[in-house]
C-alpha cells in the first residue's frame, strides 16, 4: 500500500467512525443534511468511486456497527468533499414476510458504488446531490 492509500484509508476510517457514531446520537435526516449541505454536481470517474468503495468498505471492518446505511452516508460524504454527486439509494428486500429488511446503497451516475446488488429489493427512495 502506497503512502497516499495509507492516508486515504486513515481519512475513510475518521470519516466511517464519524458517521457511525452521528447515527448513533442524531437521526439519519440530521447526519444526511451535514453531508449533503457539500455542493457536489459533478460526475466522478470510475476510478474516484472505486476507491472510495475499496476505502469505505475496508475501513469499516474496524468500526463496530457500520452498517450499510453507515458505508453509504460515509461514501457520500467522501465524493461530496471532492464535489461528486451521488445518492443514498434505499429499499427492502422483496418476499420477507412479517420480518422486514431494509438495505442501503451508495449510487453515482447510475453505478452501485456500495452496497452490492440491488436483485431482490425494492427500491423505496433516492437522497442525494444527484
Amino acid at each position: 500500500m502506497s503512502g497516499s492509500e495509507a492516508l486515504f484509508l486513515c481519512r475513510c476510517l475518521l470519516v466511517v467512525a464519524t458517521v457511525r457514531v452521528g447515527l448513533t446520537v442524531f437521526s439519519y435526516n440530521r447526519v444526511r443534511a451535514m453531508v449533503t449541505r457539500l455542493n457536489a454536481r459533478q460526475c466522478a470517474s470510475m476510478g474516484e468511486l472505486r476507491l472510495v468503495a475499496w476505502g469505505v468498505a475496508a475501513a469499516a471492518r474496524f468500526v463496530p456497527g457500520a452498517t450499510c446505511l453507515t458505508q453509504a452516508l460515509s461514501g457520500q460524504y467522501l465524493l461530496a468533499r471532492k464535489g461528486n454527486a451521488s445518492n443514498i439509494r434505499i429499499g427492502i428486500e422483496r418476499g420477507t414476510g412479517e420480518q422486514l429488511k431494509a438495505h442501503a446503497w451508495l449510487v453515482s451516475d447510475d453505478h452501485i458504488v456500495l452496497g452490492g446488488s440491488v436483485d431482490g429489493f425494492a427500491h423505496l427512495i433516492d437522497h442525494g446531490s444527484l
